[in-house]
């Protein structure tokens, strides 16, 4: 049993089809690992395993009468702990939200559940999603799958520790400016952000709502397919014979690669290597509109963030952790005048960037500029904390600004990524490329 918490979603699914893997036994094998691993609590902020035992025994009963619901049907996953889950607690990482617990289902858990997948349980993240980290010393910092004392990447990060130790088949978290692709890059995952408004937000506690997505950090690209046709109903996009040859990608240059650490610059230009030998035509090209754009992010994300949560935050702001309390607060430095000033700005940058990338199959550039750092450095010096924290969010913003969809592999290099960029609505065709790409990576 051992064995089956190292296979993808898309594997196991395919095992309890064939009769060779029992819903039940499987949960319960996830469940025993992580009872018995010494860092669940740092993972999990809690389980739900009463809930769990009874999804997979309906799921056993299902594959037997050979009426399952799809093809992952019996499958366990975890949750990030924004997604609303009815009569368990729901905190979103944060000591104000303390106690709450919703009355029904998220949008996109009850989807899935439709679907057939079996809740575990709900994973730690960042306080209110606001910081590409992953730490939180107010409720927990989950490991890195690498060394527990790198971060993990935030703020799903507690999903991408979960599936990259073992303890979920893959991990459902949300990703506003970067929080499903960093820690998916920073723990050796596929970490697929959404396009805003593709995937429903109903019971979804909110960052920022304007960017904030829902999306899943897997092992394969499949599993990510098969996850975003689980959380929206649907059917799963068709990989079937994908290919580089005659893709076109547009490698972007310029911001991205400034104060890039050598092991992601060697991770993304090994990865580029691979994919030009499988017949990918890679054109080097700058978009210095970008700079302009990325300069936009503080009057945007932060100004609603902190609209958002400005009454609870000041019941008790000293129930967060300072760094990340000054990132909320900094959303009060911008006038509703320049707040409407950056979105028609947005707008404007966006249709420029649709012009010029619309030769291209995607746009390709590395995940993050730097590796995770040391946990114990961040909590000791503020400003490390806030310099690493911009820097691991700079490359992943460009694709919620630009309002597209996003795709983050492994490169080869550990805890390094490389990150394709689509077109808004664009998932299928893009899952098609980040298949094509995984085998050419393999």
């Amino acid at each position: 049993m051992a064995e089956w918490r190292q296979m993808s979603a898309g594997d196991l699914g395919r095992a309890i089809g064939r009769g060779e893997i029992d819903p039940e036994e499987l949960t319960a094998a996830f469940l025993d690992a992580i009872c018995a691993h010494a860092m669940k609590d740092r993972i999990y902020a809690r389980l739900t395993e009463d809930r769990a035992l009874q999804e997979a025994a309906a799921a056993a009963r299902r594959a037997r009468a050979g009426l399952r619901l799809s093809p992952l049907d019996g499958v366990p996953i975890s949750w990030k702990d924004l997604f609303d889950t009815a009569g368990v607690e729901t905190e979103a990482g944060s000591r104000l939200l303390e106690g709450r617990v919703p009355a029904a289902d998220a949008a996109v858990l009850r989807n899935a559940t439709q679907q057939g997948l079996v809740c575990l349980g709900k994973t730690h993240m960042t306080e209110l999603a606001f910081s590409g980290l992953g730490l939180n010393p107010m409720t927990a910092t989950p490991p890195n799958a690498h060394d527990p004392a790198l971060a993990p990447g935030g703020s799903s990060s507690g999903a991408a520790a979960s599936t990259a130790l073992g303890l979920a088949a893959s991990g459902i978290g949300s990703d506003t400016n970067g929080s499903v692709r960093i820690p998916a890059a920073w723990n050796d995952l596929v970490g697929l952000k959404t396009t805003s408004g593709r995937l429903s937000l109903k019971g979804v506690v909110p960052l920022c709502e304007s960017f904030d997505t829902a999306g899943p950090l897997t092992r394969t690209v499949e599993d990510a397919a098969l996850l975003l046709a689980a959380l929206e109903g649907g059917k799963p996009a068709d990989l079937r014979g994908a290919s580089l040859k005659g893709c076109r990608f547009l490698v972007l240059e310029n911001v991205v690669h400034q104060d890039i650490r050598p092991e992601p610059l060697a991770g993304f230009n090994h990865a580029l290597e691979r994919l030009a030998d499988a017949g990918a035509n890679l054109v080097r090209g700058a978009f210095p509109e970008i700079a302009e754009a990325l300069g936009l992010s503080g009057s945007l994300t932060a100004t609603e963030a902190y609209a958002t949560w400005r009454t609870e935050i000041e019941a008790a702001p000293q129930r967060m952790y300072p760094p990340i309390l000054e990132r909320f607060r900094g959303g009060a430095q911008h006038s509703g005048v320049d707040f409407v000033a950056a979105w028609r700005w947005l707008r404007a940058l966006r249709e420029v960037w649709a012009t010029r990338t619309a030769a291209f199959d995607a746009v390709l550039l590395p995940t993050t500029p730097n590796l995770p750092p040391e946990t114990e450095r961040l909590l000791a010096d503020e400003a490390y904390f806030a310099a690493e924290n911009l820097l691991a969010l700079r490359n992943t913003r460009i694709g919620s600004l630009m309002g597209l969809c996003a795709l983050t592999l492994p490169t080869g290099v550990p805890m390094t990524g490389i990150m394709l960029l689509g077109r808004p609505m664009g998932e299928e065709r893009l899952l098609r490329l980040g298949a094509a790409a995984e085998r050419a990576l393999a």
